[in-house]
């Protein structure tokens, strides 16, 4: 597909991902969307974004990275109404099935809205999120793993040979590592909080086989923000990219690392995910013309979701625009 002569910053986003209810008092609600779009429309996000169509993964984009039983569990516990997935601690309803689908390929068509040149960059506003989900195992909020989804297709649809996966969520995206662990071809890296859910995500923790080398953990303490985060990007990732060259990056945008967030005691600023943003788009820059897609996971403070969501977002516009440096 021929690209357009100005390429900006796609989003991804559909209300009915509302439909996948988690029950009264559930911190990863459908009350998540409403507040990041009422940021990006309050920030003045909204109009200056490419609004693209989305629709659900294939039944083969989800096979590429979770395995046929936990698949068929998934479908027995949805169709017979069960309201937690039996692999783990995943609330659904009835309509988690399509939902989850619809957030997986919603992520798949921000790769092919980047990766035709219709988008320099692209951010999927959908839930629920999905790095806990692992290849056998639905965990957390997760049932399908919408970055890993969206980085195999990647590399099955459009020919990516080496992918990169970012995640500052404030939690480790343990279902992200089992995926890819065994995988030269992604690298996967995470900062998080130590000793926090799901309890996985130890720096000895690096991959193996094909996969040695290309998974870096650097779990913080409690209370770290800006100084432990940003410098391990810089002291850490920038450098293991020098060798693994990325062609394709992709983020797991967590905002429970945000400082005051329910679920988390990390201490990240809006600010600050603004700036981690900007140093993203410079490594896409560097590395893989651009290429770069992020997707949302955590964040469970309403407000500050919204506006942790806007500083990132409206980073990508500038990215986009050509102003990414920093």
């Amino acid at each position: 597909m021929t690209a357009t002569k100005e390429p900006s910053t796609a989003l991804f986003a559909d209300p009915v991902c509302k439909e996948h209810e988690t029950g009264w008092g559930h911190p990863e609600q459908s009350a998540r969307f409403d507040a990041v779009m009422s940021a990006l429309e309050t920030a003045g996000l909204l109009s200056r974004l490419q609004r693209l169509e989305g629709g659900p993964a294939e039944w083969a984009d989800i096979e590429a990275c979770h395995g046929a039983e936990y698949i068929e569990v998934v479908k027995e516990d949805v169709a017979r109404g069960a309201g937690t997935l039996r692999t783990g601690d995943t609330d659904i309803c009835a309509q988690s099935l399509d939902v989850a689908l619809l957030a997986a390929g919603h992520a798949t068509r921000a790769v092919d809205a980047v990766c035709e040149g219709r988008a320099r960059n692209a951010f999927c506003a959908m839930r629920p999120p999905g790095h806990h989900a692992m290849r056998d195992q639905g965990m957390g909020f997760c049932v399908f793993n919408n970055v890993a989804v969206a980085a195999r297709y990647a590399q099955r649809k459009h020919g990516i040979g080496k992918a990169l996966i970012v995640d500052w969520d404030v939690h480790h995206g343990n279902g992200t590592q089992d995926i890819f662990y065994f995988d030269g071809d992604v690298f996967y890296f995470s900062t998080h909080q130590d000793s926090w859910y799901p309890g996985t995500g130890y720096a000895r923790e690096t991959g193996a086989a094909a996969g040695a080398g290309t998974t870096l953990n650097v779990p913080v303490q409690a209370g770290a923000g800006r100084d432990e985060i940003l410098g391990a990007f810089k002291e850490q990732l920038a450098p293991a990219m020098e060798s693994f060259k990325p062609e394709m990056v992709f983020i797991s945008a967590g905002f429970d690392s945000r400082a005051g967030d329910p679920l988390g005691m990390l201490a990240l600023t809006d600010t600050d995910f603004a700036d981690l943003t900007r140093f993203m788009m410079d490594l896409a820059d560097t590395y893989t013309g651009g290429r770069l897609v992020s997707v949302l996971e955590g964040g469970y403070d309403l407000d500050g979701l919204g506006l942790a969501t806007a500083a990132h977002v409206a980073a990508l516009l500038e990215g986009a625009a050509g102003g990414s440096d920093s």
